[in-house]
């Protein structure tokens, strides 16, 4: 992977043989349109700009966060490009980017990381198809994985996200019959599963498949159970603070970093409960973006409710102080 360069380190500095996955700090970056429904990329241009020049270790295109479903694959490839060319203007050339997908059949899925391939992603997040979900069982969602993970020219993500996948869940019998399968380097568990994590620890090393947190708010809760990292929206804000914390676990000062952890869970259930929408209204307005960007594209609701909209940008404030003050 880019990500691992010739000096055999990942981009934030670790031996990339002990990761199947780089560890670290990915986001979920937002995907942001004008009036016209269309992808702004004056500010998309500007985010990617914000988020790879603060630190983050990864970033993921057409996650949940960028509205996966409702994006087009030219848009997709447009987007890992433009994001790959920010990087290497920033000095970051190998940053690992991965692009999420959302496909109906595995042979959608398999050309989505064909299209993936071929637009410069690293790996590929891989949602459960979820349309004939009464008839997806543990057998079925194996094969679907390994199916994927045989065809695809790039590594397979298990994004594992019960919400949007009508309740299907990644199951630990599945997630370690799947971890065995050499293109399938790591999982994102935005169910929440803390034990999850640990049982993946007890049954691989970090080098051959590895867990990852959905969310910022039990990052040291997984890390301290073997986790490698997360994919957090929050990042999309408050970059500095959300890799703060994993460079002070890293470097043993747990203490500290659970206090940070505290605190970032009071902004984190902000973007939770704000949902996208919500998101994308606290970041456009604490960035300085055009309000009008900050509409998901429809059907999804705009965020229009004031006294909403003041309470989501008060909730993740919490770590104005905090990111203000790390360099």
């Amino acid at each position: 992977m880019p990500s691992n360069g010739s000096n055999g380190t990942t981009s934030n500095g670790a031996s990339a043989s002990k990761y199947s996955y780089p560890p670290g700090i990915h986001v979920p970056s937002l995907t942001w349109f004008n009036e016209q429904q269309e992808i702004d990329w004056d500010v998309q241009d500007k985010h990617f700009e914000f988020l790879i020049s603060n630190g983050l270790h990864g970033i993921v295109i057409a996650g949940t966060n960028g509205e996966a479903a409702t994006l087009s694959s030219a848009e997709k490839t447009q987007l890992v490009q433009r994001c790959r060319k920010t990087a290497q203007r920033l000095g970051r050339g190998d940053l690992p980017i991965a692009i999420g997908g959302v496909a109906g059949a595995t042979r959608e899925a398999i050309q989505q990381t064909i299209e993936a391939k071929e637009a410069g992603a690293d790996a590929f997040l891989a949602l459960v198809p979820s349309y004939f979900h009464f008839a997806m069982d543990q057998a079925a969602i194996v094969a679907f994985f390994t199916e994927l993970a045989d065809a695809s020219p790039i590594p397979i993500i298990i994004y594992n996200f019960p919400g949007v996948v009508s309740g299907l869940d990644v199951n630990s019998e599945m997630l370690d019959i799947l971890g065995k399968h050499p293109n399938i380097p790591a999982v994102k568990l935005t169910c929440g599963g803390i034990a999850k994590v640990a049982r993946i620890s007890a049954s691989y090393k970090p080098s051959e498949f590895s867990a990852l947190a959905g969310q910022s708010d039990w990052l040291v809760p997984a890390l301290s159970v073997g986790g490698t990292g997360c994919i957090t929206g929050v990042a999309n804000l408050y970059p500095k603070a959300c890799v703060e914390m994993f460079n002070l676990y890293q470097a043993g000062k747990t203490a500290e970093a659970s206090a940070l952890q505290i605190k970032l869970s009071v902004t984190e259930w902000g973007f939770a409960k704000g949902g996208i929408n919500g998101t994308k209204w606290a970041v456009a307005s604490k960035r300085g973006y055009p309000a009008t960007s900050a509409d998901c594209r429809r059907p999804y609701p705009k965020y229009d409710n004031e006294e909403k909209r003041k309470w989501v940008v008060n909730q993740v404030s919490a770590l104005d102080d905090i990111e203000a003050s790390l360099a």
